[in-house]
């Protein structure tokens, strides 16, 4: 369990939440983690739960029907899917999108989007990457072209979280090709366009409950007031932005990381070799000595971030070495978890199997570590 105690940016009213938070997954999402791993994509009926309890977007303005609370809270619920063990894709809905809408969208943009969010009725995604672009989203190809009081858009993307359920998808496009990054605008695409369709649900190592999707644009039309922000403005609302992803991804990982490490003391207490437990041999307290000293300072190093990030001075540098240290802190230590079950890591029975293969990806998605690295290395 995720210590809180001792934690330096929370109170007792982020206690309270937690212990909240708790609850709904003990009812609503635990009796239910097999089965989406198995259908490969989460119930609409939990979004709607997610919604009725205050789960989905809660830093956003009461106006929209929000809570109007902190980033915290994101925070705590982020902490606590990550633990369980499910990749449902509500923190992309709360970490990311809302904040996109929220504070470049217009009027009727907002009114019409932020409420069906808040409440789960309107599931959202935002398409960045295509087949032959990853990292660099200043090479996509999508288009977005003008046409009358319309654009009209053209093009691919690939590994779309939310992409199967998705009602309104943020699109990543180019409004002028001939303009690189500065041609780059974000447009709003309803799932009900004609010409939009979805392509597969992937089939991936992890993260199977997880809907990541291919999604097409042919022709697809929506009207000049789609565009979300300025036009040509996009790629610097997504550098804006980054800050807050990275960060939502590192707090994902280290709350996977203490659920890993505690699934390895669970088991190595209760597994007997050569007639004593297998936490018993001084390699086994070794290793988990080893990694509790760096999950303790893994939660301290979360805390500060947030607390710089409450403050608006989270820059991208730390953004970015916040993503990187903690996805390779949980990759080491699910890799050293799995190690210690010896092959009953490998049965996807245990629990620490399902956290090993949905760990894999956080290096890759939000920015590689190697792309983290180059940010970090600019900054110096």
């Amino acid at each position: 369990m995720i210590q809180t105690d001792a934690r330096t940016v929370y109170d007792q009213d982020l206690t309270l939440f937690r212990d909240q938070v708790r609850k709904f997954f003990d009812k609503a999402l635990y009796p239910h983690l097999d089965r989406w791993e198995e259908d490969g994509l989460v119930d609409r009926d939990f979004w709607l739960a997610c919604g009725e309890a205050g789960l989905l977007c809660p830093t956003l303005p009461v106006e929209y029907g929000g809570l109007g609370l902190d980033f915290r809270f994101n925070a705590v619920i982020d902490e606590e899917l990550a633990y369980a063990g499910s990749s449902a894709g509500i923190t992309l809905q709360s970490d990311i999108v809302a904040d996109y809408i929220l504070n470049y969208g217009s009027d009727e943009q907002k009114q019409q989007w932020l409420p069906k969010m808040i409440s789960g009725e309107a599931i959202t995604a935002i398409a960045m990457t295509e087949p032959g672009t990853g990292s660099d989203l200043q090479s996509v190809r999508t288009t977005a072209i003008r046409s009358g009081n319309e654009y009209v858009i053209n093009g691919s993307k690939t590994y779309i979280t939310n992409g199967q359920n998705a009602d309104l998808i943020i699109l990543v496009a180019k409004t002028d090709p001939s303009a690189g990054g500065k041609g780059i605008s974000l447009i709003l695409v309803e799932a009900t366009r004609a010409g939009f369709s979805r392509g597969r649900n992937l089939d991936k190592i992890g993260q199977n409950s997880a809907d990541t999707s291919e999604l097409f644009f042919e022709d697809v039309r929506v009207p000049i007031t789609n565009c979300l922000g300025e036009e040509g403005r996009g790629f610097a609302y997504l550098m804006s932005q980054l800050p807050q992803e990275r960060l939502g991804i590192a707090i994902s990982a280290q709350g996977g990381a203490q659920r890993a490490f505690d699934e390895a003391v669970k088991f190595t207490k209760e597994r007997k070799a050569f007639g004593q437990s297998v936490f018993d041999f001084q390699n086994t307290r070794f290793t988990l000595a080893g990694l509790k000293a760096k999950l303790q300072a893994g939660w301290a190093h979360i805390d500060w971030c947030l607390a710089r990030h409450l403050e608006g001075k989270l820059t991208a540098a730390e953004g970015s070495a916040a993503k990187l240290f903690h996805t390779e802190l949980q990759w080491e230590v699910c890799d050293a978890a799995l190690q210690l079950h010896g092959g009953a890591g490998y049965m996807n029975e245990y629990p620490i199997a399902r956290l090993w293969r949905d760990a894999r990806v956080q290096r890759i998605y939000g920015g590689t570590s190697e792309i983290m690295k180059e940010v970090v290395a600019r900054s110096i």
